[in-house]
């Protein structure tokens, strides 16, 4: 590979991202950050009113599309809709999540299927789809799956939630190894404590500021922390890694108190 400056290596231009779950937090924020880079983004999500006002607040190289990541039909009309206008996605942030709040035994069945659809089939479905088109093409590519810190530690009440994320950063291996011959590399990102809509109540409970605690930075990260790990997966900074987990938590995960 031909040397390149600093910044054309993180630069994304003439790149094209799905961000799925762009609805809020993180997804809004990763799909921001792709912009900037200069990527065209697509933003992919349940509630439409608002991945469209904010494909219309970056303006250029920004569109909004449905999708329900548990749903194969839904997940096929994006791909043939971006096809239709010539859009192929070389770029796939696989964010679309949630979480569960029973501890097991009190825990009912539909809240265990629902989580593990959302954060394991659904990103397994996008990847596939998204992938079969990047070899079809013959195009390489870069998949990156949002998974957690919390699919490498436990943590009490989110037993469905942890093993997605365990479930997650495992296909992510088994992906990277699979594709790595089409020059398509897959990477997870795992966050520790960053407040979003899903775990803003959590947070705010004394077991959760209790956790805060045994983070050795003593606190929980800001949005734009995750901006550079995105970019070295997402570009050709990163062109050399694949399979790996990347953990951005202010060393959570290296305490074992």
């Amino acid at each position: 590979m031909a040397a390149q400056t600093i910044t054309d290596m993180f630069s994304l231009d003439g790149r094209v991202a799905l961000v799925t779950g762009a609805s809020s937090g993180l997804g809004r924020h990763f799909a921001n950050v792709l912009h900037e880079a200069g990527a065209t983004v697509v933003l992919a999500a349940r509630r439409v009113d608002r991945i469209e006002a904010e494909a219309k607040r970056l303006g250029e190289r920004a569109r909004a599309i449905a999708l329900d990541v548990t749903d194969e039909t839904s997940i096929a009309a994006m791909f043939e809709q971006l096809a239709a206008d010539g859009v192929l996605c070389d770029i796939v942030v696989n964010n679309a999540g949630i979480s569960g709040e029973h501890l097991i035994l009190q825990m009912e069945t539909d809240e265990w299927d629902s989580v593990i659809e959302v954060n394991l089939r659904g990103p397994f479905l996008v990847a596939r789809e998204a992938a079969r088109r990047l070899v079809a093409a013959k195009k390489p590519g870069s998949i990156i799956n949002i998974a957690s810190i919390l699919g490498l530690r436990v943590s009490p009440a989110l037993a469905p939630y942890m093993a997605s994320k365990a479930g997650l950063i495992h296909l992510t291996r088994s992906m990277a190894f699979e594709f790595a011959r089409y020059q398509i590399r897959v990477n997870a990102l795992c966050p520790g404590y960053f407040e979003t809509e899903i775990n803003a109540d959590f947070l705010k409970t004394e077991y959760a500021q209790a956790s805060l605690k045994r983070v050795p930075q003593r606190r929980i990260g800001d949005l734009h922390e995750l901006t550079g790990p995105l970019l070295l997966l997402a570009s050709n900074a990163g062109s050399f890694m694949t399979g790996e987990a990347l953990v951005v938590d202010g060393g959570q995960s290296i305490n074992s108190m």
